[in-house]
């Protein structure tokens, strides 16, 4: 076999989280072993949006999408979720299986959606491939997550399958599994990377994108994937259609991929009648209009809090609180330790002069870099050195072209990439929201 291979599972049910999170644990990986091969199982309706560095490539598992009463149900095929699940864990296993990785990382679910990659664990544990769990630093309050992995059977398979659970976060931030009756030789299986670490791609924004950064400065409001992001929007709107002459500097929008059709075309055509607002649905490189900004408002998942991070921007997050209690730990802890400040939805009663003021204080608010915690945005760079000594007790050391991160600088990008698609591309393609609110 030529080379080292990193095989990484994300199920990506809905939105974009777990495969840009997996994404840029590949790009770190090949970026630092010249014979490294990266290969992504997700089930993203999207993934061929985002460019993949050299030694990174993905496998598309037929979609599913959880609607909101917790079922799944097919995101195209006219098949029932049992029969499509039986296909996933089907090309899961046989690509693990030709594929033959040296490590096998597991984003979030520990036995995939509805245990799709338990018979993929089995087989790789007998072959010897080493198994990690990767958590992000929040899962949920306790009480929520210690049921739900009981149901789940998950303790057997942290106790008699992983190796490793890597937590990309610091204990100081959240201990994900704090609260949860773990054996204490499982909990000796947990490291704690930091978080990971972002940059703008030089070269890598769409013509719209750069048309936006050379403008006047702007405050960017992002809400990730966008599935639930409608109240958001509306706030920031209701802000500059009320107090929009007190408001200095224009906004722009990025409504997500995700978000239903019907709400986007209603939060566009109130966009339009703003002067300071600009709108657009999707861009897959947000970080480049993230570094252009002066200031972030967003909704606080995970990889925005790393992007928030990462270019050092003052940002105010306004964190969902339902189905799970992630995203409010998560701002709740970070405005605690002054990293961002925290704006909690009131619900329909929304203050539009509240976001107003939110709005106006971001030029004035400090950045993140004056209080972080050392070591915070070292995640790449660790998940290297885990994935290296794991190769080097394998015999089978491998050459180090550079660190993941120099200087604080992060991950330098080696290759150009191409410019992101057309953001209105997903406006047809991409009308998943309204499904996901409903059962059928």
């Amino acid at each position: 076999m030529n080379g080292a291979r990193v095989l990484i599972y994300s199920h990506d049910s809905f939105g974009l989280g777990h495969l840009r999170r997996c994404r840029e644990i590949a790009h770190g990986l090949v970026g630092t072993f010249p014979d490294m091969s990266v290969l992504i199982l997700s089930g993203s309706p999207i993934i061929g949006s985002f460019d993949f560095r050299t030694r990174t490539d993905f496998v598309r598992v037929p979609g599913v999408i959880k609607l909101r009463n917790g079922d799944y149900t097919s995101l195209k095929l006219k098949m029932d979720v049992d029969h499509i699940l039986k296909l996933r864990g089907a090309i899961i296993e046989r690509t693990a299986e030709v594929f033959e990785p040296d490590v096998f990382i597991v984003d979030k679910e520990p036995l995939g959606l509805r245990g799709e990659v338990a018979r993929t664990l089995k087989r790789l544990k007998r072959r010897g491939t080493r198994l990690v769990l990767g958590l992000r630093d929040v899962m949920d309050e306790p009480a929520q997550l210690a049921p739900e992995w009981k149901r789940k059977r998950v303790l057997p398979a942290l106790r008699d399958l992983y190796d490793d659970i890597w937590v990309y976060g610091l204990p100081e931030i959240h201990d994900p599994l704090e609260g949860i009756d773990l054996p204490a030789d499982v909990r000796a299986k947990m490291t704690f990377t930091g978080y990971l670490r972002r940059e703008a791609v030089r070269g890598a924004a769409s013509e719209r994108i750069q048309s936006l950064i050379a403008g006047d400065p702007y405050i960017l409001v992002t809400t990730g994937g966008g599935g639930d992001g409608e109240e958001l929007i509306d706030w920031v709107l209701k802000a500059y259609e009320q107090h929009g002459s007190s408001l200095p500097h224009r906004a722009v929008l990025v409504l997500g991929p995700f978000m239903n059709r019907e709400a986007r075309d209603r939060l566009r055509a109130r966009a339009q009648k703003l002067d300071k607002i600009e709108a657009l649905t999707f861009d897959a490189n947000i970080e480049t209009l993230m570094a252009g900004a002066l200031g972030v408002v967003a909704m606080g998942g995970y990889n925005t809090f790393c992007e928030i991070l990462s270019l050092d921007k003052p940002a105010v997050i306004v964190p969902r609180t339902e189905p799970r209690l992630e995203q409010f730990i998560r701002a709740d802890r970070a405005e605690k330790l002054g990293l961002t400040r925290m704006l909690l939805d009131p619900g329909p009663d929304r203050s539009a002069a509240a976001m107003a003021d939110a709005l106006r204080g971001l030029e004035h608010q400090q950045h993140p870099s004056a209080v972080m915690p050392a070591g915070m945005l070292d995640g790449l760079d660790a998940v290297a050195d885990l994935v290296g000594a794991e190769l080097d007790r394998r015999g089978r050391p491998q050459t180090r072209i550079r660190q993941v991160s120099a200087g604080g600088t992060g991950l330098l990008q080696t290759l150009q990439a191409e410019a992101a698609p057309d953001e209105e591309t997903w406006s047809d393609e991409a009308d998943f929201g309204a499904r996901r609110r409903a059962a059928p």
